[in-house]
């Protein structure tokens, strides 16, 4: 008998890359959203059809109990929130209630039930503010956003429910990741955008603040991680998934500007600086490998090239 697991969020762009792979794992994949099922892109038709959809909203009770008192999930992947920073810090009380206490709703109710179902909740590199990288688990979290912030708290609130009622779960403080399907409203595939629409001549990338450096994994890399996680991680643990490897945005833009061949200036229009941008946001990814035996096996330019052989849209 296959295994089944519920993943929220399953819609959304690592929602879609998750749910391949666990069917090509041989899982029975049971896939909340609020969406509706996606078309065809990140998954196949035929992976599209396979995936047993439903509603499922983390801020409703009722959607939460029917979806896992129902579905009887040997695992659960927390990916359900409101997954963009830019709209999370716009409407923080929203990003509470659905990344902080959506997360309490679902744990609540599996902790009613057998307590054996394996949990991977999905953080953010971003609830450890600045410090000098890499970044290891044992860093203070001290966010600068409500984004990270929320975020946070989410993982207080996992690992709160881990210790009261026995519930095996797993956290992850997961950093940058792209890949194809990623939106266009986040920085690698923004800058693809904007290099695709140069002149033959060149022109001008323009960027926002060049100098903060990122850790960027594909986004096949983060998913392959959580499989290995919800399989060998430790119940009650928290664990980087990372590159431990920083690079610049404006390297990145020269990056892509290089993978499409494309000789251009590279200027920063200020309004697109934000100055809530952490300087440094680079993650200590030892931890997961001895944990899992993982390793990262895409590079950053696997990554852009899959954003530039993508269709545009």
């Amino acid at each position: 008998m296959s295994r089944r697991v519920l993943i929220t969020g399953a819609s959304g762009f690592v929602g879609q890359w998750l749910s391949s792979a666990m069917l090509e794992r041989g899982w029975t994949v049971f896939g909340g959203t609020i969406q509706g099922p996606p078309a065809a892109g990140i998954l196949s038709r035929r992976q599209v059809e396979a995936i047993h959809w439903l509603t499922l909203d983390v801020v409703s009770d009722a959607d939460i109990a029917r979806a896992v008192g129902e579905n009887a999930p040997d695992a659960v992947v927390h990916l359900a929130g409101l997954a963009s920073p830019s709209q999370a810090n716009k409407t923080p009380v929203l990003a509470f209630e659905v990344n902080a206490l959506g997360a309490l709703r679902l744990l609540t109710q599996l902790a009613s039930g057998a307590r054996t179902t394996r949990v991977l909740i999905v953080g953010s590199s971003e609830q450890y503010g600045a410090h000098d990288g890499p970044i290891p688990e044992t860093a203070q979290l001290r966010p600068r956003s409500p984004y990270g912030a929320s975020k946070a708290a989410q993982e207080v609130i996992a690992l709160q429910v881990f210790r009261a009622s026995g519930v095996p779960v797993i956290c992850t403080r997961s950093f940058n990741h792209s890949g194809l399907g990623h939106a266009d409203d986040y920085l690698l595939p923004a800058l693809v955008r904007r290099a695709r629409a140069l002149p033959a001549s060149g022109g001008t990338l323009v960027i926002g603040n060049g100098t903060p450096l990122r850790d960027y994994l594909h986004v096949k890399d983060v998913v392959g991680a959580y499989i290995l996680l919800l399989e060998a991680g430790a119940p009650g643990e928290v664990y980087n998934v990372s590159s431990g490897t920083g690079i610049s945005v404006r390297a990145l833009a020269e990056r892509v500007l290089g993978r499409f061949g494309v000789r251009a200036a590279i200027e920063t229009d200020p309004a697109l600086v934000r100055t809530s941008d952490i300087p440094m946001l680079v993650g200590d990814n030892s931890k997961l490998r001895t944990a899992t035996g993982w390793k990262p096996t895409h590079s950053i330019d696997d990554i852009i090239d899959d954003l530039i052989h993508a269709a545009p849209r």
